[in-house]
C-alpha cells in the first residue's frame, strides 16, 4: 500500500490454480506472489519461484482479466520473498513483465 497499490483481490482461486494478491495501481494490475521462508533456508524465498512458476501465474492472471472483460489492460507480476529471521522479517519486491 505504502507504493501505491490497492487490492483487489486476496487468495484469488482458480480450478488451476491460485493467486496470492491481486492489486492495482496507475500501471494497471499487479499480480503478487508471496513466498515465505525462514532465514538460512536451502532455498531463498526469491528463488523458490522458478521460471514454470512465473509461467503459471501469468496464465492466471491472463485469464483473471479476461474474465472481467480487461484482457488488454496492462499487468505485470511480482514476487515479494519474505525472509523470517531472528531479528525480524525482510521484504523484498521483484518485478517480471508479462
Amino acid at each position: 500500500m505504502r507504493r501505491g497499490l490497492r487490492i483487489v483481490a486476496r487468495n484469488e482461486r482458480t480450478r488451476f490454480g491460485e493467486i496470492d494478491l491481486i492489486c492495482r495501481d496507475r500501471d494497471g494490475y499487479v499480480f503478487v506472489e508471496v513466498k515465505t521462508r525462514r532465514a538460512g533456508s536451502f532455498v531463498a524465498a526469491a528463488e523458490a519461484v522458478d521460471r514454470r512458476k512465473l509461467g503459471r501465474i501469468a496464465r492466471l492472471g491472463a485469464g483473471w482479466l479476461a474474465l472481467r472483460g480487461q484482457r488488454h489492460a496492462r499487468w505485470r507480476i511480482v514476487i515479494a520473498a519474505l525472509t523470517v529471521g531472528e531479528e525480524g522479517t525482510r521484504v523484498e519486491l521483484l518485478e517480471t513483465g508479462p
